[in-house]
């Protein structure tokens, strides 16, 4: 069992989770950013789940976890209710993660970047051009490979719900188009502290350099990297389109989000609340895709009229160039290229899915009008 990497934190981390709950329930306007996203029977449910990320309220996540809430609470007549702590409210996603693992809170949305470092399984989904489209990517996913990558970290302490769909990631710079893999020579991208990221832009001849994503701007602005990758929306959110005229959607990687529970919370629930959950997470998942395109669509709208180059280069290109990267697992990480082999598998047909792992598709539907009905009402997608 895998050595707690959380210990110095253990202490401060505990007493900013008592100090913002507290804070949260005594003070602030509904809505504002302080008070976290809960229930209107919170108060009067037996069982509060509390879940914290580093995401803005208008971000679709966000959105899709409100729905989740609203669902929790519908399936069990009140006995459960979803408290939000948005934007990083409790810290950033490896100190939620460690919370987690303590049972100090309970649930939390992390990259499965993230997740690498807590279950090798994990490493996979960060492989570059592992998925052959969507249908193929929600298929794995959804399906026997993507839960067994979910539950393959409770042995320490964190349990994989459901993916969020963070779309594909795709490179932007500043000065240079990148249209051919030749064009990534000697550019320092900025990348995620993942090694497989790391490895994939070092793969293509470029210069990875890992950077924390809230220091980016400055980066780019005084031209530490000469570009980053991420999915349109992060591109168009964080104003990176400021600084970068090129968006080369080279889409190497779908590095999809993880909607984790700890296992301490999991172990005192019901079996009845663990459906109630697992029915409300998964629908949730189905609600964030719609809102996800749409968010999608709009930014790649927004970066254009401000005038960033759209560039639409040959995939194959640089999924050539990738190509040998794969090998490295073969005795490196066998647990790594055996789920490679198992993706590569996979067909494009609709995934089959057991009962417990059904959807409510009339209650997404439903839930899908009220998102367009509250939009319609003045607040944004």
């Amino acid at each position: 069992m895998r050595t707690l990497r959380f210990i110095g934190v253990v202490t401060s981390r505990i007493a900013l989770i008592v100090g913002g709950v507290f804070l949260a329930s005594c003070r602030g306007a509904p809505g504002s950013s302080s008070v976290p996203s809960a229930s209107a029977a919170s108060a009067e449910a037996e069982t509060v789940i509390r879940l914290a990320h580093g995401l803005d309220p208008t971000h679709p996540v966000h959105q899709a976890m409100e729905v989740m809430g609203r669902k929790l609470d519908s399936l069990s007549g009140g006995q459960m209710a979803l408290k939000i702590y948005p934007s990083e409210q409790l810290g950033t996603e490896r100190q939620a993660l460690e919370l987690l693992q303590i049972g100090s809170l309970d649930m939390t949305k992390v990259s499965s970047a993230v997740m690498e470092s807590f279950s090798l399984s994990y490493k996979v989904l960060g492989l570059p051009y592992i998925f052959r489209g969507e249908e193929h990517r929600f298929n794995v996913l959804e399906g026997e490979i993507g839960k067994r990558i979910l539950l393959s970290s409770r042995d320490v302490w964190l349990r994989g719900i459901v993916y969020y769909d963070a779309g594909s990631r795709s490179f932007y710079t500043k000065n240079t188009p990148i249209r051919e893999p030749s064009d990534l020579e000697g550019l320092k991208i900025r990348t995620q502290s993942s090694p497989v990221a790391i490895r994939m832009v070092r793969q293509l001849g470029g210069s990875p350099t890992p950077i924390a994503f809230g220091e980016l701007y400055t980066a780019l602005q005084q031209g530490v990297v000469a570009g980053a990758e991420n999915n349109p929306p992060s591109f168009h959110t964080t104003r990176h389109y400021e600084l970068c005229q090129y968006y080369s959607l080279d889409r190497h990687t779908a590095v999809p989000d993880v909607l984790v529970a700890s296992t301490h919370l999991w172990d005192r629930l019901s079996e009845k609340e663990r459906g109630w959950l697992m029915k409300a997470a998964r629908m949730s998942a189905e609600v964030q895709k719609t809102l996800w395109d749409k968010a999608t669509k709009k930014a790649m709208r927004e970066v254009k009229k401000a005038g960033v180059e759209i560039i639409r280069p040959d995939t194959e290109k640089f999924a050539e160039a990738v190509e040998p990267l794969y090998e490295t697992y073969r005795e490196e990480a066998p647990v790594v290229y055996e789920l490679l082999q198992e993706i590569r598998s996979v067909g494009t047909d609709s995934a089959a899915t057991d009962d417990s792992a059904a959807t409510d598709t009339a209650g997404v539907a439903d839930m899908r009008s009220e998102r367009q009905a509250e939009s319609n009402g003045g607040k944004r997608p």
